[in-house]
C-alpha cells in the first residue's frame, strides 16, 4: 500500500464526499465525481459561482472521503487550489472527456462557468475495516506535513497489561514497556482511559 494505490482506490470508487468550510465555519459536504487523478496530484472540476468554490476560495482546505465494497475507508486531506490560467481549459477538457455525463450538465460551451482546483500537497489516510486485525496507515503526497494521531505508551509504562487486556484489537505488546502497534491501533482510546498510571499519551495533544 502506498499514496499512489490510495488515490488508484478512490478512483475506482468514484463518487467521493468533498468536506470545506463556509464563512461562517460552518461544515459543508458535497458529493464529486468530477475528478482527474495522476500520480501525485488529483484535479476537479467544479462552477465557479457554487458555494463550493466560494468556500475553497474562503478557505482552501478540504477534505475527502471514500469507501470502497472491501470497508476500507481512505480520507485525503489537503489544500486545494486553482489551476493555473494557461491550465484550465487543459483540464476542463480532460475531465469532461474522461466523464461523458458531464456534457449533460454542462452543454456546450457552458462548461466555461467551470474551474478547475489540484490538490497536490495532502495526507491520505487509509483505513481497512474489513481485515482482522484492522490495518491503518498514513501517506502523504507533496509537501504535507502529517498530523500526529493515535496513542503512544511513554516510559512511564509500569508493565502491568491493563492496556493490552482493553483493547478491542489486541494489538498492544507486552515488555518492560508495552508497545502499541501503529499499524492496527483503532484511536478508541481504550488504553488510554484505563491505564492505572497515565503512561499512555494522545498524539497531537
Amino acid at each position: 500500500m502506498n499514496a499512489q494505490i490510495c488515490l488508484n482506490k478512490l478512483k475506482l470508487i468514484g463518487v467521493l464526499a468533498f468536506a470545506t468550510v463556509d464563512k461562517f465555519n460552518n461544515p459543508q459536504i458535497r458529493n464529486i465525481s468530477a475528478i482527474h487523478y495522476e500520480n501525485d496530484a488529483l484535479y476537479f472540476f467544479t462552477a465557479r459561482g457554487k458555494n463550493f468554490s466560494r468556500e475553497l476560495q474562503h478557505n482552501n482546505h478540504v477534505q475527502i472521503l471514500g469507501y470502497s465494497k472491501f470497508k476500507e475507508m481512505i480520507r485525503l486531506s489537503g489544500t486545494a487550489v486553482p489551476v493555473e490560467e494557461d491550465k484550465q481549459q487543459h483540464y476542463i477538457d480532460l475531465i469532461f472527456s474522461e466523464q461523458p455525463y458531464l456534457a449533460n450538465v454542462y452543454p456546450g460551451d457552458t462548461r466555461q462557468i467551470g474551474i478547475i482546483y489540484c490538490i497536490k500537497n495532502a495526507q491520505i489516510e487509509y483505513f481497512n475495516l474489513g481485515v482482522k486485525p484492522i490495518f491503518r496507515k498514513l501517506y502523504t503526497i507533496g509537501d504535507y506535513k502529517p498530523e500526529a494521531k493515535g496513542y503512544i505508551i511513554t516510559d512511564s509504562c509500569i508493565g502491568c497489561g491493563t492496556c493490552q487486556s482493553v483493547c478491542p484489537q489486541h494489538c498492544i505488546k507486552a515488555g518492560d514497556i508495552y508497545k502499541i502497534e501503529p499499524e492496527h491501533c483503532l484511536h478508541c482510546g481504550a488504553c488510554y482511559e484505563n491505564c492505572p498510571v497515565g503512561a499512555v499519551k494522545r498524539l497531537g495533544d
